[in-house]
C-alpha cells in the first residue's frame, strides 16, 4: 500500500489546470477546496499547455472559482517560446493560433511581426478558431526548408466534459501528413524549461507537480527531478498507470484527497 504523502512538508505546488482543478468550465470541488484552504500554507503555481487562452483568461476563470490567482503565479509555454524567438533573432512569424494567443504573444514580444511576409517560422498553438486558410497558408510556407516549424506543446487532445478534443499534437500529425514536417522545437510540458523560474527559486525536494496526464505532467516532473502527484479526475486511469515503468509519489482521486499533517 502506498504511503501517504504529507503535503505540509512541501513548499511549492505546480498545478496543471484542466483535468486537475476543473474540467472545462466545471470546477473539481475537492481540488478547489484544497487550494483555497491551504492558499497561505503553500506556494501554488498554475501551469497549462493549453495556449488557446491567455494568462488573463485563466486568472479570470480561477478567480471565478474562488482561487485568488495572479499573473505572477501563471506558467505558460509562451515564456520559453518567446525566449527561443529572441535568442534566435526571429522577429517575424506566421501564427496558427486564436486571437487570445496572438494578443498574449504580442504583449510579451511587441517587436514580433505576425504574418506571411518575411516570416522565418510557423508557430502552431492550440487554435480553437482554426480555418482552412490558416492550414493551407502555413502548410505552403512549410514547403520552404528555411522556415522553422515551432509548436507550443505536444498534447494530442484537450479534455472537455464531453470528451477529448483535438489539440496541437493531433494538428502536428496533420501537418506531417500534408508536408512531411514535424516541429523542430516543441515547448511546454514535458520540457522542464517551462519550470525554469521555479527551479531557480526552490529546492527540488520542496516541489511537487500535480496533474492528470502521464505523457506530459508525469514526464515533466521526471524531467525536472521533482515529485509527481497523479490525480484521477482527468485523463489518466489506474489501468494507464499500471503500464508505467515508474510510479508517482502519490495517486489521488482528486486533489481534495491530499493528506495534510499539522494545522
Amino acid at each position: 500500500m502506498q504511503k501517504p504523502l504529507d503535503w505540509s512538508k512541501k513548499r511549492c505546488v505546480v498545478l496543471d489546470m484542466d483535468g486537475t482543478v476543473y474540467l472545462g468550465h466545471i470546477p473539481i470541488e475537492g481540488a478547489v477546496d484544497f487550494i483555497t484552504k491551504h492558499w497561505n500554507d503553500l506556494d501554488f503555481y498554475f501551469l497549462s499547455n493549453n495556449t488557446s487562452k491567455s494568462p488573463n483568461s485563466y486568472i479570470e476563470k480561477l478567480n471565478g472559482m474562488g482561487i485568488p490567482a495572479r499573473r505572477e503565479l501563471m506558467l505558460s509555454p509562451v515564456t520559453p517560446l518567446v525566449d527561443f524567438l529572441r535568442a534566435n533573432k526571429i522577429h517575424s512569424a506566421y501564427i496558427v493560433g486564436n486571437d487570445d494567443f496572438r494578443r498574449d504573444l504580442k504583449s510579451r514580444m511587441p517587436e514580433l511581426e505576425m504574418g506571411e511576409k518575411n516570416a522565418r517560422a510557423v508557430i502552431l498553438a492550440y487554435d480553437t478558431e482554426l480555418t482552412y486558410e490558416k492550414l493551407s497558408r502555413s502548410a505552403l510556407m512549410l514547403q520552404k526548408p528555411e522556415v522553422l516549424f515551432l509548436a507550443t506543446h505536444p498534447d494530442l487532445v484537450c479534455p472537455s466534459p464531453e470528451g477529448p478534443l483535438p489539440d496541437v499534437g493531433s494538428m502536428i500529425e496533420l501537418y506531417n501528413t500534408a508536408t512531411g514536417r514535424r516541429p523542430q522545437h516543441i515547448f511546454g510540458k514535458p520540457d522542464p524549461a517551462v519550470l525554469a523560474p521555479l527551479l531557480a527559486r526552490y529546492d527540488k525536494k520542496d516541489m511537487i507537480m500535480v496533474g492528470d496526464r502521464l505523457s506530459t505532467d508525469k514526464k515533466l516532473a521526471e524531467n525536472a527531478g521533482i515529485d509527481f502527484a497523479l490525480v484521477l479526475s482527468g485523463e489518466a486511469t489506474r489501468e494507464d498507470l499500471a503500464r508505467e515503468a515508474s510510479q508517482p509519489a502519490v495517486v489521488l482521486e482528486d486533489l481534495g484527497k491530499a493528506f495534510w499533517v499539522g494545522k
